[in-house]
């Protein structure tokens, strides 16, 4: 419904009423919409906020749950091993190195078979299962590398393994990205892991296998990340700091 500022204003009360039931409320001044009063929606108890400390959770979330929940919300979520976790806001310095790393990929990959996405861009995988239906864990990547470009469904959605992926650490994502996620991305045929963290200003490169770590190194901010499995993909961070 349509309501003018003045009504709006004078009945309050009404309008709030309105939306928790489940209609939207459009405020307008002089015929044009200014503002939008909509329902908010807590998220469910068992979803992990980032950056939450000693969680702790015996509760298996269904896949069709999370759907239903992603369904009805504007915010980012990710399923993995059961759980359901809020994705926070990037700052400012991981999206300075995002757009960096990104950037280069896209260069480079440009014209090639493989390609680069960036965040928000939902990769579907199954761990060490058979198929995804047995464990379903669904994750938005920083950035991915995709080559199984094939693997992108009727419905326009991507549903092949990426051959490499990049995090970008933040506070409230650091022990995800570090344990949860490295072992889920082994686990699930990834070949390639990089782990950028502005807070030490080192980049881990994991070559990964499906029992594990392969081989790992690490750099210093101002020194280039060579890709393990991309040979002449070679990207420098000496802008990482800005």
């Amino acid at each position: 419904m349509r309501v003018p500022t003045t009504r709006f204003q004078n009945s309050f009360g009404k309008y709030l009423k309105a939306a928790g039931d489940g209609a939207e409320v459009i405020v307008t001044k002089n015929g044009m919409a200014v503002a939008k009063l909509i329902r908010y929606r807590e998220p469910p108890a068992w979803v992990v906020q980032e950056g939450v400390p000693n969680y702790s959770s015996d509760r298996r979330v269904t896949y069709e749950e999370y759907v239903e929940l992603t369904e009805n919300s504007d915010s980012r979520y990710e399923l993995i091993d059961g759980r359901i976790y809020m994705m926070a806001s990037p700052g400012h310095t991981h999206q300075i190195i995002v757009g960096e790393l990104f950037a280069g990929m896209h260069a480079f990959f440009k014209g090639k078979k493989c390609m680069a996405a960036v965040s928000p861009y939902d990769v579907k995988l199954f761990n060490d299962s058979e198929c995804f239906e047995d464990d379903p864990n669904v994750v938005q990547p920083d950035i991915l590398v995709i080559c199984d470009t094939e693997q992108v469904d009727d419905n326009d959605r991507y549903q092949g393994i990426p051959s490499l992926v990049v995090e970008v650490l933040s506070p409230s994502t650091r022990s995800k990205d570090m344990l949860v996620k490295l072992n889920l991305y082994s686990a699930s045929g990834v070949k390639e892991y990089w782990v950028v963290d502005p807070e030490k200003q080192t980049v881990l490169l994991y070559s990964l296998e499906q029992r594990g770590v392969e081989d790992l190194t690490v750099l210093k901010f101002g020194e280039p990340i060579k890709s393990i499995l991309f040979e002449g993909l070679e990207i420098g961070t000496e802008d990482f700091s800005d």
